[in-house]
């Protein structure tokens, strides 16, 4: 038995050994080399003590152990390396494991040196020099830099254009199409992480992303500086892969435009997503953008310059390309820095709260397993995903005037066409907005706050009801810590299913959890509030609960409560807000005024119950103006920037609110107008298709604003979602663009 761990120790070296053919890049090589060094120096010492007795030792056997798991760990990742994948987690990984077989290899040769009775080979002076050999292995440890990099961008500092440097050159992330196959390595990895519930290492991939987005963003900043025209290219313009002026601009199925060597060059590495947006390119087809071609030729003619070579830029791009390689292969290694191994660890135990700081978790001793989707509670679906809720996503409608009634998963168009847009109609008022160089939407991290399934093991619908109407009895004690348990044990039952929830609230605990409401004990607000929410997912209690003058108190909670109570108060109204009735309660009630704040104020989690709550109340037109007075347009203005991870909803009440005249006249003055192009070129497929709505009502009935939104450049975007969009998207642009044809000659909109 003894014997086996030191054969498989063995065993486990050699197949890391025979792995010398299988490097992908020079940086797996690098570590490869560093991690081989070190096993043919221990290999031979621990074959000549296979027969040995010293082989038995106790804590030579759990060194053994220990060394062949870590072995197989590094072998594993040099085999999955490849050449997409991320440098940066590439490095913090096999890093720690390198150091791991050191360790190992050292404490094993350390426990030799103390022992008799060895082969006559292993001298005390073989071992010790064994040890000052891997002792002092001088090698480049990238992760100290990476973790300072991070550990400053966490608090608030930007790592100095020297780190940036050196992480640059030891990773080879110098050229922009390697800094941004980096970023799709990192995306990848981080949605894997999701999937898998390995908390810990989203949470580090995404400071991994942060600082590579950082770097690439100084990147494009140095070579805009570094731009050698007198006239500064409209970004417009740019490829966003060769950062040059186009020549042969194509749309891909994201909307973007890219030159149209390069985005194949990306396709045909195998990359299916897009650079620009991170977006995942349904089909590989490449429309040619006439409109954009005609306005580089145009702007080109106007300002003296001449097109690029795209060919003899491709192959200065690749030449730089190899010479970084190069480079980097030929340095040497860097002053050794204070061993800091960093270690991506999983979360030892099951966490069911994927949201913010602020989001519900239950206690600790309380486990719930993965839900299905019928059954699941509120306090599951209405968090999960950027849709409002299954209730209300039944279909992508529209009124005449344009106001969004549902929001649904829109399907991506391939090729279909659309009218040329000739750019000369419009060069004399073109103008291109400065912008950020790299947009993205980050992914939803306010995920679901109790993952919770229908209990295993359950109980008779009959011994549930007798439960519940003991605990309802409860509701009405005059013990405190009675009522609370009470409130809690409901609140947990109102999540496993439909039937319980039928149970809980025929049995009458609906106008009791109401008044609840209004208890000045935190704990037991906060638990009526969400048992509320969970028995509103069944459409029947909905009703039960708009008709018992619950809102009032909703409202008490959304002004006095604690984070979590607001939040859940928020997500309440919007689940009773499904019912058209309710929407009227709700907005003459005086919840709009609450809700704006928490959507200005509040936790990241409840911005989004706010927004969400906003948004199906805006779809009854007599809240529309409520909402606009609120002062909730300032607030939404800024929810589109990307950071906030609610573009979608904001772009939704927006889009909404530009169907009255005092909700345009805010979207102006709040600045929206910038923010709203933005998002029709670089948002979601559904997000576009609402801020070309709002567009479209903003320009159709204001001259000044549709100045504006040609200032902003909006021309070629919204000529790139004419083509790609979906089709209520591809009509919004279409009619903009006709519009736009229209005021050229002089048929000019309202005032």
């Amino acid at each position: 038995m003894e014997m086996s761990l030191l054969k498989a120790l063995l065993k486990n070296i050699s197949a890391f050994l025979h792995l010398s053919d299988n490097k992908c890049s020079e940086i797996v090589e690098k570590y490869y080399i560093k991690n081989e060094q070190v096993l043919k120096l221990i290999k031979p010492v621990l074959e000549s003590i296979v027969d040995a007795d010293v082989a038995s030792d106790q804590a030579l056997q759990k060194e053994f152990a220990g060394m062949s798991q870590s072995v197989d760990e590094v072998r594993e990742l040099f085999e999955e390396s490849h050449p997409l994948m991320s440098k940066v987690y590439f490095v913090l990984k096999a890093e720690s494991l390198v150091t791991k077989v050191q360790t190992h290899c050292l404490d094993i040769l350390e426990l030799l040196q103390s022992c008799e009775g060895l082969p006559v080979e292993l001298s005390s002076a073989s071992l010790e020099h064994c040890v000052q050999k891997i002792k002092h292995m001088g090698y480049e440890k990238p992760s100290a830099i990476i973790s300072k990099a991070i550990k400053e961008q966490v608090e608030g500092n930007e790592p100095s254009s020297g780190i940036r440097s050196e992480i640059a050159d030891l990773l080879s992330l110098k050229s922009n199409q390697e800094l941004l196959i980096e970023l799709v390595a990192l995306e990848n990895l981080k949605e894997d992480a999701e999937q898998l519930e390995k908390i810990r290492d989203v949470e580090y991939i995404e400071e991994m992303i942060n600082l590579v987005t950082h770097m690439h963003d100084c990147f494009i900043e140095m070579k805009q500086s570094q731009s050698s025209n007198t006239v500064p290219i409209p970004p417009d313009f740019c490829c966003p892969l060769s950062l040059e002026l186009m020549t042969d601009p194509v749309i891909v199925s994201s909307g973007q435009t890219y030159e149209r060597g390069y985005i194949r060059n990306w396709i045909d590495l195998g990359l299916t997503v897009c650079p620009k947006t991170m977006q995942t390119l349904v089909h590989t087809n490449l429309i040619p953008n006439y409109t954009v071609k005609a306005l580089i030729a145009s702007w080109c003619e106007s300002n003296n310059v001449n097109l690029p070579d795209p060919v003899k830029s491709m192959i200065r791009q690749e030449e730089a390309s190899l010479m970084n390689h190069v480079h980097s292969s030929s340095e040497d290694s860097m002053p050794e820095l204070e061993n800091e191994s960093v270690e991506l660890n999983e979360s030892g135990e099951r966490i069911v709260d994927l949201g913010g700081p602020a989001a519900i978790s239950p206690p600790r001793n309380e486990s719930p397993g993965g839900g299905g989707a019928d059954d699941g509670s509120v306090e599951h679906s209405h968090g999960s995903n950027e849709e409002s809720s299954p209730q209300v996503v039944t279909g992508n409608s529209s009124d005449a005037s344009g106001e969004v009634m549902a929001e649904a998963h829109p399907a991506m168009a391939a090729t279909s066409a659309a009218p040329q847009t000739d750019p000369h109609e419009y060069s004399p008022r073109f103008r291109t907005r400065p912008r950020n160089p790299i947009w993205r939407r980050p992914s939803e991290r306010f995920g679901p706050r109790i993952i919770s399934s229908v209990p295993e093991t359950r109980s008779d619908l009959g011994e549930i009801e007798t439960q519940v109407k003991k605990l309802i009895d409860d509701l009405s004690g005059t013990s405190l810590d009675t009522v609370k348990n009470a409130t809690f044990e409901l609140r947990l039952l109102a999540r496993h299913d439909k039937d319980i929830r039928n149970v809980i609230a025929n049995c009458g605990a609906i106008n009791l959890l109401i008044g609840l409401l209004y208890s000045p004990d935190q704990n037991i607000q906060e638990n009526a509030v969400t048992a509320l929410l969970n028995l509103s997912i069944n459409d029947i209690n909905k009703t039960t609960i708009g008709n018992s003058n619950a809102i009032e108190p909703l409202i008490h909670v959304l002004e006095t409560g604690s984070s979590e109570a607001k939040e859940n108060s928020a997500a309440t109204l919007f689940s009773l807000s499904v019912i058209e009735e309710n929407k009227i309660k709700i907005g003459r009630s005086g919840a709009i005024g609450p809700l704006v704040d928490l959507l200005g104020n509040g936790t990241p989690r409840g911005k989004k119950d706010a927004a969400t709550a906003l948004f199906n109340l805006s779809t009854f037109h007599e809240n529309k103006g409520r909402i606009v007075q609120a002062g909730a347009v300032r607030f939404l203005v800024d929810l589109m920037d990307p950071a906030a991870g609610l573009v979608d909803k904001a772009v939704a009440v927006l889009s909404n609110l530009a169907t009255i005249p005092e909700g345009r006249a805010r979207i102006g003055q709040e600045g929206g107008i910038p923010m709203l192009v933005e998002v029709v070129e670089l948002g979601s497929a559904r997000a576009k298709e609402n801020a070309a709505a709002a567009l479209l009502q903003l320009c159709t009935n204001s001259n000044r604003f549709c100045n504006m939104v040609l200032h902003e450049g909006a021309i070629p975007p919204l000529a790139a979602l004419s083509h790609t969009g979906t089709p209520r998207a591809k009509e919004k642009a279409q009619s903009l663009l006709s519009f736009f044809r229209n005021q050229r000659h002089g048929n000019g909109g309202r005032r």
